[in-house]
C-alpha cells in the first residue's frame, strides 16, 4: 500500500486507555485492510520477527517508534503500551527473560503460545465499540474484573484455547479470518460475552483489598508506589507455593481462612506462570497475609508453618520493614 510508505498512515489509531502494544498493532493492521503479518512485513521488513517474541514485555523500540511517528501519537503515550510502563512499580528491574514479576507469562515458542497468560473480561470485551485488550490484564495479581465485578478468563470458552489474538487471520486451524480482534483464533468463537463467571471469594474484606490493587493497576496507578510491597507479596507466594518439607504456609492460611487447600500444579513455577484459578486462589492468601503481615506471619512462625530462614530465603532485595518483622522472629526462644 503506497499510503504505508507516508510519514503519516491512512489510517491513524491511537491507543486505547491501558491497551497493549500488540492489540493497538493489530487494530492498525485490521484498520488498513491487511493481514497482520502482511502489514508487520511491509512496515518492519521480513528481517524483523514481530511475533515470535513477546512484544508487549519487551517493548522493541522499533516498533514503539514506528507507531508513534507514523499514527502521530505522543511517544510517551506509545511506550505506555508496553508492561515496561510498570518498571519500577511491578517489577524493580526490566529483564528480557525469565519470570518477570507480576507480569504474566505467555510462553512462546516461535509464533505460538503455549501459556494462558493473555487474560481478559468477557464484558468488558462486550461493551467495547472497538474491542481492544489491556495492559492490566497481563498482570499476575488481577484476576477479577473491579469494574464488572467478575473473574477474568484466560482462555476460550468453547475449545480451551489460549488468547492470541494475533494470529486471527495466520496459523488456525480453518484458515478463515476472524472479524473481531476479540475473537478465538483457533475456533472462531467469540471471547466478548454478556456472561461472566461470579467470583469465588474466602473473604470479602480480602476481595475489597485486591480489588483496590487491580483499580490503583488500571487507573494508571502512582510511580510513588514503591516496588517493595510488590517484592513481599512475590515472597509470599514464594513460601505458599514452596515445596519444602518443613514449609507449610498453604496449609496454615487455609485453615485460618476457611479455604479449601487447592492442589497446585508441581515443580518449581512461578506465580506469573501459573494458571488463572490458581493465581486467584494464591492471591487471596496472600492478601490476607498480607492486610496484616507482622502478626498474621508471626503466628504462622509460632505454628510452625514457616521457618525463620524460609522467610528471607533467596529474598534479595527485601526491604527494610519486612527485614525488621522477620528479625523480630530470630529468637526460637520466643516460640513457645
Amino acid at each position: 500500500m503506497r499510503g504505508l510508505t507516508s510519514s503519516l498512515w491512512p489510517i491513524r489509531n491511537k491507543p486505547h486507555p491501558d491497551e497493549l502494544l500488540s492489540s493497538w498493532l493489530v487494530r492498525l493492521a485490521r484498520g488498513h485492510g491487511l493481514r497482520v503479518q502482511t502489514f508487520c512485513n511491509l512496515i518492519f521488513g521480513n528481517q524483523l520477527q514481530v511475533w515470535n517474541r513477546d512484544i508487549d514485555r519487551l517493548g522493541p523500540s522499533w516498533i514503539v517508534d514506528v507507531l508513534s511517528e507514523r499514527t502521530g501519537t505522543p511517544i510517551k503515550v506509545a511506550r505506555g503500551t508496553t508492561l515496561r510502563s510498570y518498571d519500577g512499580w511491578l517489577y524493580p528491574y526490566f529483564r528480557t527473560s525469565g519470570p518477570l514479576q507480576w507480569i504474566t507469562t505467555l510462553q512462546m515458542f516461535h509464533r505460538t503460545r503455549q501459556g494462558f497468560g493473555m487474560q481478559y473480561c468477557p464484558l468488558c470485551l462486550y461493551e467495547d465499540e472497538d474491542p481492544f485488550f489491556r495492559k492490566a490484564w497481563r498482570v499476575a495479581f488481577i484476576t477479577t474484573c473491579p469494574k464488572h465485578h467478575c473473574m477474568l478468563r484466560d482462555r476460550c470458552r468453547e475449545c480451551g484455547a489460549g488468547v492470541a489474538f494475533h494470529r486471527g487471520d495466520m496459523g488456525h486451524f480453518d484458515g478463515q479470518h476472524r472479524d473481531s480482534i476479540a475473537d478465538c483464533y483457533a475456533c472462531g468463537a467469540s471471547l466478548a460475552s454478556e456472561s461472566v463467571d461470579a467470583i469465588e471469594t474466602y473473604d470479602p474484606k480480602v476481595l475489597d483489598w485486591l480489588s483496590d490493587l487491580s483499580l490503583s493497576v488500571m487507573s494508571g496507578g502512582s510511580k510513588s508506589q514503591k516496588v517493595g510491597s510488590k517484592d513481599v507479596m512475590r515472597q509470599m507466594s514464594v513460601l505458599l507455593t514452596s515445596r519444602f518439607l518443613k514449609l507449610r504456609l498453604h496449609t496454615y492460611v487455609c485453615n485460618m481462612i476457611d479455604a479449601p487447600e487447592m492442589t497446585l500444579a508441581r515443580g518449581r513455577i512461578s506465580i506469573e506462570t501459573r494458571t488463572l484459578v490458581e493465581r486467584h486462589h494464591l492471591m487471596q492468601l496472600i492478601a490476607w497475609l498480607m492486610m496484616d503481615l507482622q502478626p498474621r506471619l508471626r503466628d504462622a512462625w509460632l505454628a510452625k508453618a514457616v521457618r525463620y530462614s524460609h522467610m528471607l530465603k533467596d529474598f534479595e532485595r527485601a526491604p527494610p520493614y519486612y527485614h525488621k518483622i522477620v528479625e523480630g522472629f530470630s529468637n526460637w526462644r520466643q516460640r513457645r
